[in-house]
């Protein structure tokens, strides 16, 4: 199979839907690329439904990977950093290489760049919950009042927009929820300014090095990813939908 180009001014946005994958065979071709330990973790769920979106998930990143390098899928090696962000081990010489992942009900996502930080979080909009209450909770008030400020039938989008850009952001920094998600708010308002991003001092990050984007999937998941840029160059997302191993 010719090799995936990835450009310096892009990032690939890998989406597949577990719940549409359900061939004997092609499940058994997923397990077959895991290490023993893999196997071991996709087991220790209790339930079928999370199995199988683990399994899926292994799967994609594994195929994803090896789009963009001559290395079989079921070569790559990863180690957790001490946040738990999984990352390339071996082969050493693809460790430029960087991905990220997430997963929800009905999808799962893998954002590949190489040589940049970079993070993506996808969610169910449709789950319920007092959408307002984890808002005061979690994030900062700049973030609190303009979602308030919104009618009652915008504030859900909001909502998930909010989430998924500041989860892109603590997972391109590879520190989860180590940042608090108070200590940094977006700006979505602002004329002409785009998706803006506010950093309290304690964090020491420019915001000029990041470019975030945010997306709708579908009727019911939102989207976001955050990249570091680098030259002041913007950075592309390529959507691609794909079924591992087809």
């Amino acid at each position: 199979m010719e090799l995936e180009t990835l450009l310096e001014t892009e990032a690939h946005l890998w989406i597949t839907r577990p719940g549409e994958i359900r061939d004997p065979e092609l499940l058994l071709s997923y397990d077959a690329l895991l290490t023993k330990d893999e196997r071991e973790k996709v087991a220790r769920f209790r339930f079928e439904k999370d199995r199988h979106t683990s399994l899926v998930t292994r799967a994609l990143v594994r195929t994803v990977l090896s789009r963009y390098a001559d290395v079989s899928p079921a070569d790559w090696r990863f180690v957790a950093n001490e946040y738990g962000r999984p990352e390339i081990s071996e082969p050493r010489e693809e460790r430029s290489l960087r991905f990220n992942l997430s997963h929800t009900e009905g999808l799962v996502v893998c954002l590949v760049g190489r040589d940049r930080e970079l993070g993506v979080d996808v969610e169910d909009r449709t789950r319920g919950g007092d959408l307002l209450d984890v808002a005061d909770r979690f994030f900062s008030p700049f973030e609190v009042k303009a979602l308030r400020a919104l009618p009652p039938e915008e504030q859900m989008d909001r909502f998930f927009l909010y989430w998924t850009l500041k989860e892109s952001y603590i997972k391109a920094r590879g520190m989860g929820l180590a940042i608090p998600l108070s200590a940094f708010s977006f700006d979505l308002d602002s004329p002409g300014s785009g998706i803006r991003v506010l950093f309290d001092p304690s964090l020491e990050d420019d915001p000029g090095r990041w470019q975030f984007s945010a997306m709708s999937y579908g009727r019911g998941h939102a989207i976001a990813a955050g990249v570091e840029s680098k030259r002041d160059r913007d950075v592309k997302i390529v959507l691609r939908e794909t079924v591992p191993l087809t």
